[in-house]
């Protein structure tokens, strides 16, 4: 049975570096589909290819049923289109980059279709990155590092990946946990 791919994990924790590693390395190899999101953000910022709607476009989106899977964190909506159900009905496993605060909505609505992956990482690592980027000031990191919600307990295990070294380490280990599910 198909499954929805979900990962989450902290700002800076390297979520969108490794699945793009991922989805490179694989090429098409596996029945997986990494699915983009609708973001309220404009497409030069940030690495993650995505597709930048304004607020009236993304409720218009919304509030016509378009999308499988929608949220609001740090001030921006994140929205995943109808599509990842028609590939997971075709046979297709789907990667999503999601939020941990929208995880219990999720494994309500893909029940026994889930699979969970946490990136995670030491906390001055995620400072660093989080100032390479050079989105956010020194408040705003801080802010982000000391926030991170806790997971809820009652929710299907989770996958737990580190990434505190190189990208290709964080990146095979996705990978290997990819390729298991297949």
């Amino acid at each position: 049975m198909s499954q929805l791919i979900y990962i989450v994990g902290a700002s800076g924790a390297g979520k969108d570096t490794l699945m793009q590693y991922a989805r490179m390395r694989l090429d098409g190899s596996l029945p997986m589909l990494f699915a983009h999101r609708y973001i309220t953000r404009p497409s030069t910022e940030g690495s993650e290819n995505h597709v930048a709607l304004s607020e009236d476009e993304f409720r218009l989106r919304r509030d016509a049923g378009l999308f499988a899977l929608y949220w609001e964190s740090h001030g921006l909506y994140y929205g995943v289109g109808r599509e990842i159900d028609d590939w997971m009905e075709r046979g297709f496993h789907v990667v999503v980059n999601g939020s941990r605060q929208y995880l219990p909505a999720v494994a309500k609505r893909y029940l026994h279709r889930l699979t969970t992956i946490i990136i995670e990482a030491d906390e001055e690592v995620i400072r660093q990155r989080l100032r390479n980027r050079g989105r956010e000031d020194a408040a705003d990191i801080e802010s982000r590092v000391k926030r991170q919600p806790p997971l809820p307990d009652h929710l299907p295990e989770m996958i737990r990946i580190t990434n505190n070294g190189l990208i290709e380490e964080g990146g095979e280990s996705l990978i290997s946990v990819l390729a298991g599910v297949s």
